[in-house]
């Protein structure tokens, strides 16, 4: 426990149209700790089909530890570690949704209240404001369109807010509010507005004054239009494949305007700090007994629930825990899970989830972390 364990490699790496093409060769397996060694096999496993590294930091309340496979830069051989950045994607629908439930426990947001009392004339065109309510945009029941399509940039090249969900209002919805649960990236920017419109501020200046400095995360920042690069150190993310033995993989870390993911995406973050908000969040510590227990009133969805920004995933050792995945086009997808007893789990790799395999490999990762 509280040692960090890496999976060495040697890579040999040259650059070919713009690819980094890398051959493992050589490839001795680092002893593991004794405590984690069944975690670190499936960590290896899931980083075999994953990006050039992956990483899962996890612990309970007397302690933690991490664990890595592979590399986070593919120009050196160098491990995840815990307070590495990266982009946490979907991860930023947490926080989001925590602010809205902050607004519900002060009196300014209901959960019921259709959005129309909120945004009047702005979720309009093939959707119906006065008939989609807080609660189906927090648990993607609102039935919008998953993703915007042909927003107009700015002469910059950033994203307004308000431009993104304009455009996505003439889009087909896939469902009827409150049919069923169809995850929605459009619905966690009109969730931005109504931020913004109740505090008088930017939602990542919220975001910011309400989660980030208030719970300490040094390592989680929201992004200013036009704010591609990451902090030190960096997970850098990468897209591409693998063709055994080469592997493909073209660098992307700062390829993504993040501004047009915004508060459905958009955040950075390392394994360290998601695990200290999501454990502060089940802990009771960001919004109240009350907003909690909507926010973990949970529907079917898959295997497990989806609640208001968070899902349950049951675990094999019993019971569930309470979790957020995050897939970024910057080549980042991210996972953290808690229990109600305190334990924890974040894992990350660098590129885009590309198959049901990883993620089911993920999700194996993280069971054996809580469960081991």
């Amino acid at each position: 426990m509280g040692v960090t364990t890496a999976h060495s490699r040697r890579w040999l790496a040259g650059i070919v149209g713009g690819l980094a093409v890398i051959v493992t060769a050589g490839v001795t397996p680092a002893a593991a700790q004794d405590d984690h060694a069944g975690t670190q096999r499936l960590l290896e496993q899931y980083q075999s089909m994953a990006g050039p590294g992956a990483a899962v930091h996890a612990g309970d309340r007397d302690g933690a530890w991490t664990l890595s496979a592979g590399t986070a830069d593919t120009r050196v051989n160098r491990p995840i570690g815990a307070g590495d950045h990266f982009r946490n994607g979907s991860q930023t629908k947490t926080f989001t949704a925590a602010v809205v439930l902050q607004l519900v426990d002060e009196g300014l947001v209901d959960l019921d209240a259709p959005i129309e009392t909120y945004l009047p004339g702005v979720v309009t065109g093939r959707y119906d404001g006065t008939a989609i309510s807080v609660r189906q945009l927090l648990q993607h029941t609102s039935g919008m369109v998953r993703d915007v399509r042909d927003a107009r940039p700015a002469a910059d090249g950033t994203y307004p807010l308000a431009e993104l969900v304009r455009s996505a209002m003439d889009e087909p919805p896939q469902a009827a509010p409150g049919a069923e649960v169809r995850y929605s990236n459009v619905a966690y920017l009109v969730l931005g507005l109504l931020i913004e419109e109740r505090t008088g501020t930017d939602a990542g200046s919220a975001i910011t004054e309400r989660i980030i400095e208030p719970f300490g995360l040094a390592g989680t920042s929201f992004p200013e239009p036009g704010e591609r690069a990451l902090a030190e150190p960096v997970v850098r993310g990468y897209t591409g494949g693998r063709i055994p033995p080469f592997f493909l993989w073209r660098d992307t870390t700062t390829a993504v305007e993040m501004s047009f993911w915004s508060t459905a995406g958009a955040m950075q973050s390392t394994m360290e700090d998601s695990a200290t908000f999501f454990r502060a969040l089940l802990d009771g510590e960001v919004i109240s007994e009350a907003a909690l227990a909507e926010m973990r009133d949970t529907l079917p969805a898959g295997s497990g629930g989806a609640g208001l920004g968070i899902d349950e995933i049951p675990l094999s050792c019993g019971g569930s825990a309470w979790a957020k995945n995050g897939g970024m086009n910057t080549g980042h997808t991210s996972t953290t899970a808690v229990t109600d007893d305190g334990r924890f789990a974040s894992i990350v790799t660098n590129t885009v989830a590309s198959s049901t395999a990883q993620g089911t490999a993920a999700l194996g990762v993280l069971d054996s972390a809580l469960c081991e």
